[in-house]
Parts: structure tokens; C-alpha cells; sequence
């Protein structure tokens, strides 16, 4: 019988923040592996999109609640609640940026890092 490979702690973390972004009904998520690139700050960047500043409000808030409760984990850091335009949620080993539509491809992140390994995930309908 062969053995399932554990995920490591950064991959389970990154499930968590993804499931609760979906919880949120948050669109266009997109997962950047960077732990194959010298330059990386963290292991993983997740990006998603929400409909209006409330959206990306109650987003930040449900992976905040999701992380939580599944991991006991906390961001080591926020900013952009102020105005709900880019949240980002930093969680040492993945960042998490929660984005308002518009603002989102202003600043083009996966373009910035377009030599990491990039999954983009189904929205739920």
C-alpha cells in the first residue's frame, strides 16, 4: 500500500485561506507557487477578487474566521482594511491579496511574477 505524501504546512495553509475565500464567494482565485524561485518572499501568493469594497471586506474576514478555526493561524500582519481596495493578508509562508476588481489588474501581480508556477482556480457558480 503506498503512502500518501503529507502536505506541508504552507500547502495546508493554502487550502484553508482558499476555502475561505470560495466560503465568500470570491472570484478569479489564483495560486502562485514561488518555492522554486531564488527571489521569493514566501512559499505561496493567493489572489482573488471581490465585487465591491464590502465584498473584499467580508472576504478578508472569512479566511481570517477559516484560518483560524481549521489551523489555530493568524496573519502575522494586515493591511488595506482601511479602504478595501487590496487587502493583504500575510501569513509568512503564503500571502494572501484580496483584491477589488479594478484594482487588481491595475497592479498585475501575476505578471510581476510570471516565472512562478500559477493554478488558477474554478469559480463557484
Amino acid at each position: 500500500m503506498a503512502k500518501k505524501k503529507k502536505s506541508s504546512p504552507s500547502e495546508l495553509l493554502l487550502d484553508a485561506i482558499v476555502e475561505g475565500m470560495q466560503n465568500n464567494k470570491a472570484q478569479d482565485i489564483t495560486i502562485l507557487d514561488l518555492r522554486d524561485l531564488d527571489s521569493a518572499v514566501c512559499d505561496f501568493f493567493v489572489l482573488c477578487s471581490g465585487e465591491s469594497s464590502t465584498q473584499v471586506d467580508g472576504i478578508s474576514n472569512a479566511v481570517q474566521r477559516h484560518t483560524r478555526k481549521e489551523l489555530k493561524e493568524k496573519p502575522w500582519r494586515q493591511e488595506g482594511k482601511s479602504n478595501s481596495e487590496w487587502i493583504l493578508l500575510d501569513y509568512i509562508d503564503v500571502v494572501c491579496h484580496i483584491f477589488y476588481k479594478d484594482a487588481r489588474s491595475f497592479y498585475d501581480i501575476e505578471d510581476l511574477w510570471a516565472d512562478a508556477k500559477r493554478t488558477d482556480v474554478p469559480n463557484l457558480l
